[in-house]
Parts: C-alpha cells; structure tokens; sequence
C-alpha cells in the first residue's frame, strides 16, 4: 500500500467510525457496535473497500492498549471499599460461572481443544464497565444500591480479566499450562503490579511539579503515553499482553488508586484531572480503529451462514454468556431478588473487553474464521441488547423498595442525606 492510499483508508476508518457511533447512539445502542459495524461495512463482508494491512493493525494494537490505560485510569478503587464484600462476591459469581459453563460448553458440546475452550470461556467472563456505566446512567441508577455493587463487581471483573488473558496469551505462546508455568507468570505478573504503581506515581509526582517550567505545551500528554508505551513493553517482556501495561499505568494513575506506602507520593486530584482531560482526545483517536479493525477482520461472507454451527454455538454461548452473568448476580443470597436481578443483568455487556479477548484468540491463530464470528456475535447480543432489557426491567420494578437509592458523593454523604437499607 502507497502512503496516499494509507492516508485515504485511515481517513475512511476515523470518519466511518465516527458516524456509526453517533447512529448507535442515536437509537440507545453503545458506540463499539456502531464502530464493529463501520468495520464490517468498509471491510471484506461488504464494500471492500479496506483491508487490515499490518500498518492498521499497529494502529489498533496502540488503540487496544490505550483503551485499557482508560479503564484503569477510570477504575475506582473506592468503590470496591464502598460496596464491600458484596462487590466481591458478585465480581467473582459472574466471572467464575461464565468461565466454567462457557469452557463446558465448548469443549463437551461441540468438542474444542482446551486451548480454544479456554479462550470463549474467557471471553465471558468479560464485564465492560464503559457500557455497563452508560446503561446505568441513562436510567438513572449509577448512584443506587445495586449500581454501587455492579460498578465495584466490574472493577474486580476488570482486573480478574485481565489477568486471565496474560496467563491465557502465555498459554498460546508457550503450550505450556503447567502449574509451575502459570506460578512464574503469577510471580512475574505480580511484581510487575508491585512495581508499576511505584513507577507511575513517581512520574505523576515528578510531573506534576515541573511541568508549569515546560517551555512547550503537550508535556503531560507526551509523558503519559510514553509511560503507557514503556509499561506496555515491560508487560511483554515478562510474558503478558502488552495491553496489562497499559491497564496498570492507567490503574496507577487514577485519581481514587492509592499506594499504602506511597503517601509521600500522593497525587493531587487536580493533576490527575489534567491527565484524564489531557489524555482523552488521544484515546478517543486511537480507540475506534481498535474496534473498526475487529470489523475489518471479519470477513462474513466466508462463514457459512447455512450451517448449523454456527447458529447453535453462538445462540448456546450467548445463552451461557447471559446466564453466567445473571447467576453471578444471584450468589447475593442476602440480597433482594430484584437488587440480584438488577445486578445480574447490569454486568452482562462484554462490548470492549469481549472484543479484546476474542481479536487476541484471533492474532494468536486459536480462533478460525467462524468460530471468531460466532464469538462476535455472541459479544453482539450481550452489549447490544443489554439496554433495552435493562431500562424495560426498571420501568418495571424501579420504584419498588427493594431498589432503594443511595448517594455517591467523593468523601461521604451529603450532610443530611441517608441511605435507606435494601428490605
């Protein structure tokens, strides 16, 4: 590909992905479906206009990783204090259910390898926390009950996955699932997550002193990222996805995560806020190509849309993905059955973090052609639907008791202001 031909697709992606976002939105679809959509659109399955070149897939590849660097710059530690064991126990209800019925299924059912079952059970574990934050708010429950306990469970579900898929991204590499090959990953993991906090907040701290003397704007954000590009390759180089590093520099960096050694390190709010608004517009940029080349990657006129495959896998996965999520929500037996409804169906859109899982098994040659499109699918009916039967099921049950609201203020409750109890 000439340069002018790169420069006019790259052009198409940003635009395509743009205007299919704002239609997902306008009809109360999440922007990743609009953008999976573009891609598909300017892809092989359709016009053919573009093809994922090796240039668009690096492209991706730093819209991936500084799409983590997001979700953890966005991940609240509080919360998990705030809602407590609660959090706890529905994060691990919907990660560890998903898995093992998705793995069951795929290997007893239809008959995958370990390697590959892994992978789609994997890839429901998933929460998106993005998607799963929109649907609350637009129904007004971010600052309920039940929205407390769903935003820390998808905090712990964040984590939990991303640590899966560096033990399953060495698995793939490596053939190697041994117990002493996934204790040194754990090891290494480990004190990679020791420290790149450390690391991190002593850039911030560094930053946030010397960056008024800089005589040229952009400082903050060159900084950042170059940190993010850094942690992304020390990631690699102990055996994870790059991607684990840009969800710890984001992780470290968010204004709620807190070193319990590090006070001397402590970063002013203030600061943290010029990161995130700094840093937005470059992930905004990088992010959609990310999901517009998952699009490009499928090439849907070479499945066999006749075949009962992959009708019955993806409709008994995207079962088990809903399921899953749903009995997660469940394991709150002290709970009321609307608030364990509630929180069930809150954490069931994989959107952004499915995707990753799935275009990784894709790289890495462990998903075929139509097993990758049937996990898209399945990746589809979580987050595309997810909305609607949500905000049906509050104009249900929103005013019943059981769903009792409560106030998310930074520091506490308003003066006055009390949370009344889940009957």
């Amino acid at each position: 590909m000439d340069t002018a031909q790169f420069f006019i697709q790259l052009a198409g992606i940003l635009i395509a992905a743009r205007l299919a976002g704002e239609v997902a939105g306008r009809f109360g679809a999440p922007s990743v479906i609009g953008e999976l959509c573009a891609g598909i659109i300017l892809g092989p399955s359709l016009l053919g206009w573009v093809h994922p070149t090796e240039t668009i897939r690096l492209l991706a590849e730093i819209g991936i990783i500084l799409l983590l660097f997001e979700v953890g710059l966005e991940t609240d530690v509080g919360r998990l204090a705030k809602s407590g064991g609660r959090s706890v126990v529905a994060a691990l209800g919907g990660f560890i259910i998903p898995f093992i019925v998705g793995y069951g299924a795929s290997r007893y059912l239809f008959g995958h390898d370990i390697l590959l079952a892994l992978f789609i059970g994997g890839t429901l574990t998933a929460t998106s926390i993005g998607v799963t934050v929109r649907i609350l708010r637009d129904v007004g429950r971010q600052n309920s009950a039940e929205g407390q306990i769903v935003l820390g469970a998808a905090v712990i579900d964040d984590i939990l996955g991303v640590l899966l898929l560096a033990m399953l991204y060495e698995f793939s590499r490596t053939g190697d699932l041994s117990g002493a090959n996934v204790v040194r990953l754990a090891f290494f993991i480990g004190i990679f997550f020791v420290l790149a906090p450390v690391i991190a907040k002593g850039v911030s701290f560094m930053l946030s002193h010397y960056h008024s003397m800089a005589q040229m704007p952009g400082l903050v954000a060159t900084s950042i990222v170059s940190l993010v590009l850094v942690f992304a390759w020390l990631a690699h180089a102990v055996g994870a996805p790059e991607l684990l590093g840009g969800f710890s520099a984001g992780l470290a960096l968010s204004r709620r995560f807190f070193l319990p050694f590090g006070a001397a390190l402590a970063q002013d709010r203030q600061f943290s806020d010029e990161i995130e608004r700094d840093m937005k517009p470059i992930v905004q940029l990088f992010t959609p190509i990310f999901f517009v080349t998952v699009g490009l990657s499928l090439d849907l006129r070479e499945v066999e849309w006749t075949s009962p495959f992959i009708w019955v896998f993806s409709l008994s996965v995207g079962f088990a993905a809903i399921a899953g999520k749903i009995a997660g929500g469940f394991c709150l037996v002290r709970e009321h059955w609307l608030v364990r409804s509630a929180v069930g169906m809150a954490m069931v859109p994989r959107g952004e973090v499915g995707l990753i899982f799935a275009e990784l098994g894709r790289s890495a040659g462990i998903l075929d052609g139509a097993t990758y499109a049937a996990m898209v699918l399945v990746i589809a009916y979580t987050t595309l639907f997810s909305p609607f039967w949500i905000k049906m099921f509050y104009r249900m049950y929103g005013d019943r008791p059981a769903l009792a609201e409560v106030r998310d203020v930074e520091g506490g409750e308003p003066p006055g202001a009390e949370a009344r109890r889940i009957d």
